[in-house]
C-alpha cells in the first residue's frame, strides 16, 4: 500500500470515525429493541396487537399439529397480556448446542423454533422462529409457565433477558404453556390494546382452524367482557358469516377438501346477490391480501369448471365464447 493510501486510511479512521470502534454488534435481542420496526412492522397500535398475534400464533401450530383444542387470551388490569394454551408444552430439556433450557432458548434466541424442518410442526404461522423472541425483546417483563408430565416450569425475563434460569416450581395435572408480557412503554407509542382488534383477528383464526376454541377476556375494571369463538365448520362457516348482511343464491355452501403430496387445500364459497367480488386466501392460516398460486390455481379451476359444464349440457351454442373469470366468479 502507498503511502498516499496509508494516508487516507488513517484520516478515515481517525478524522472520518468510521474505523474498526465504529463497527457496532447488537448481542442477543438488542437488534430487536433498536429496529422494532424491522420485525413486527411498526411501533403503532399494528405493531402492539401483533405481539399477541405472535404468540397466538404458536397456541395455533400447536393446534393445527392436533394437540391443542384451547386457546385464552386475557388482557389484564394493568393491560398486560395472558395467553395460555393446552398444547403440549414447550420443551424444558436443556438444549446442547447453548447449554441453557429450550424455553429460554425460544424466547431470547432469534431464529430458534421447531418450524425449520425439523419435524415439530408438518404446518405452522408465524415469525418462524422470531415470534416468542421478538415479543419478549419488546416487552417490560415477560413471565412464560410450562406444564406438562406432571410438572410446573416458570422463568421470568425483562427487556428480553432471563432474570433467573427456568425452574420446577411444582407438580401439575395440565399440560401446555402460558405466557404473559406487558408491552415496553419506551418503545410502543401507544400501549392501550383494544377489544375489538383483537376480537377480529382471533374470530379469523377460530374460522380457519376448525375446532379450536379461543377465548378472549378483558379483565379491566369498567370495560370486563367475555367472547369465545368455536367454529366445528371452519372456513363453511366462515363463509356464512361473510354473508350474513347478503342475499345468498343458494342455500348450501359449496365445500371441497383435497391433498396432493404435503399440500392440503381446503376450499369453500357462496354466491351472493351483490356485485362485488369477497375472495380471501390463506396459507397456514396466515392471510395473503396479494394472493399468491393457490389464489390464482383456484380462479382458473373455478372458470374452467363453468365453461366445460356449460358445454357439456349444451347450455348455449357451440360458437359462443366462454364465460371469464370474472363473470364467472
Amino acid at each position: 500500500m502507498s503511502d498516499i493510501d496509508n494516508n487516507n486510511l488513517e484520516n478515515t479512521t481517525n478524522n472520518g470515525e468510521y474505523g474498526a470502534d465504529q463497527i457496532q454488534i447488537l448481542e442477543g435481542l438488542e437488534a430487536v429493541r433498536r429496529r422494532p420496526g424491522m420485525y413486527i412492522g411498526s411501533t403503532s397500535a399494528r405493531g402492539l396487537h401483533h405481539l399477541v398475534y405472535e404468540i397466538v400464533d404458536n397456541a395455533v401450530d400447536e393446534a393445527l399439529a392436533g394437540y391443542c383444542t384451547t386457546i385464552d387470551v386475557t388482557i389484564n388490569p394493568d393491560n398486560s397480556i395472558t395467553v395460555i394454551d393446552d398444547g403440549r408444552g414447550i420443551p424444558v430439556d436443556i438444549n446442547k448446542k447453548k447449554g441453557i433450557s429450550s424455553v429460554e432458548v425460544v424466547f431470547t434466541i432469534l431464529h430458534a423454533g421447531g418450524k425449520f424442518g425439523g419435524g415439530g410442526y408438518k404446518v405452522s404461522g408465524g415469525l418462524h422462529g422470531v415470534g416468542a423472541s421478538v415479543v419478549n425483546a419488546l416487552s417490560e417483563w415477560l413471565e412464560v409457565i410450562v406444564e406438562k408430565e406432571g410438572r410446573k416450569y416458570f422463568q421470568r425475563y425483562e427487556k428480553g433477558k432471563a432474570t433467573e434460569r427456568l425452574k420446577d416450581i411444582g407438580s401439575s395435572d395440565r399440560r401446555g404453556t402460558t405466557v404473559t408480557f406487558l408491552p415496553d412503554k419506551s418503545i410502543f407509542e401507544e400501549t392501550v390494546y383494544d377489544y375489538s382488534t383483537l376480537k377480529q383477528r382471533l374470530r379469523e383464526m377460530a374460522f380457519l382452524t376448525k375446532g379450536l376454541k379461543i377465548i378472549l377476556n378483558d379483565r379491566r375494571e369498567g370495560i370486563e367482557q367475555t367472547k369465545e369463538f368455536h367454529y366445528e365448520g371452519g372456513i363453511k362457516e366462515y363463509v356464512q358469516y361473510l354473508n350474513r348482511s347478503q342475499v345468498s343464491l343458494y342455500p348450501e355452501i359449496i365445500y371441497c377438501e383435497g391433498q396432493k403430496g404435503n399440500v392440503y387445500v381446503e376450499v369453500a364459497m357462496q354466491h351472493n346477490d351483490g356485485y362485488n367480488e369477497s375472495c380471501y386466501s390463506f396459507v397456514n392460516n396466515i392471510t395473503t391480501p396479494e394472493g399468491g398460486t393457490h389464489y390464482t390455481g383456484f380462479k382458473n379451476a373455478l372458470t374452467k369448471a363453468f365453461n366445460d359444464y356449460a358445454r357439456n349440457m349444451k347450455l348455449w351454442k357451440e360458437k359462443k365464447k366462454n364465460l371469464s373469470g370474472a363473470d364467472s366468479r
